[in-house]
């Protein structure tokens, strides 16, 4: 029988070089290096999106009910807000979520983005990647507060990049985060790539927050699946959401994949679509 799901991280390959849009740049290769790294059958599989139809397409044969188009805002890779909007205006299958750099911006004109992002634009988060700024900051940094201020206020949930490909791994630290959710009670966070390799500090943060959401995405294939499919299957049922992040997994291996690791079948529908429904406010 075929499954409502809702992948919280996925991004066209069209949309920059670092997502594998120009064949034989380094960006190309680079993707295609990353996809073997999480266990791609297929390296070059992304290429199929150096189009919307063809993402779309990927989307839809990939049994992927809705997938998060995931803006960007950084010093090497930039999604504008506008630029995710158009793509997902009139398109029931793709989820907008927007971005802010405080750090390029200013913390005020950041805030202001992130409610022109949710307000005008009707984007359903902010993503923001202080790991990747220039210079990077962490999670709590005193930059960054005022825009966790807005989403609780905007009452929508902040993404969080995290994970190894951090240029500096000092900040693929899971610590301020428990900081953050103590700080902001009603702000949800949303944390990408589930602070590989830091499994057990981060669901122990998500134990002692249910404000923390996680999803591991490309890296819940790697060493550190148990923890994630046990917490999962226990306290974090409704904290533990799927993403595929393509174009870094092709998104129906990575649902078949997913539904091999060994979730309960009575909370499969909370990680495929339940939880993303719920955080996000869709009505689909």
């Amino acid at each position: 029988m075929p499954r409502t799901i809702i992948d919280l991280r996925s991004r066209p390959a069209f949309l920059h070089d670092f997502y594998g849009a120009t064949p034989g740049s380094p960006g190309f290769e680079a993707a295609k290096w990353l996809n073997r790294r999480v266990g791609a059958r297929d390296d070059s599989h992304f290429t199929r999106s150096t189009t919307l139809d063809g993402f779309l397409a990927e989307i839809h044969d990939a049994g992927i009910t809705a997938a998060a188009l995931i803006g960007r805002d950084t010093p090497g890779v930039s999604t504008s807000n506008d630029r995710v909007h158009e793509l997902v205006t009139g398109r029931p299958q793709l989820i907008g979520v927007g971005s802010v750099d405080p750090q390029r911006q200013g913390t005020a004109a950041a805030v202001a983005e992130a409610e022109r992002a949710i307000v005008t634009l009707g984007l359903k988060g902010i993503n923001v990647e202080p790991g990747f700024l220039d210079p990077a900051i962490p999670f709590d940094d005193p930059l960054l507060l005022p825009v966790y201020e807005a989403c609780q206020h905007l009452k929508v949930p902040v993404f969080l990049m995290t994970g190894p490909t951090t240029p500096d791994p000092r900040f693929n630290d899971p610590a301020p985060v428990g900081r953050i959710a103590r700080q902001f009670p009603n702000l949800d966070i949303v944390i990408h790539h589930g602070f590989w390799p830091h499994v057990a500090d981060i669901i122990g943060i998500a134990f002692r927050y249910p404000n923390v959401h996680l999803v591991p995405d490309m890296y819940l294939f790697l060493p550190g699946t148990r923890l994630y499919v046990e917490a999962a299957n226990s306290f974090l049922r409704d904290q533990f959401l799927f993403g595929s992040s393509f174009p870094f997994r092709p998104m129906k291996q990575t649902v078949d994949d997913f539904l091999a690791l060994g979730f309960d079948g009575a909370v499969l529908d909370k990680l495929l679509f339940e939880n993303a429904r719920r955080l996000l406010a869709l009505d689909l």
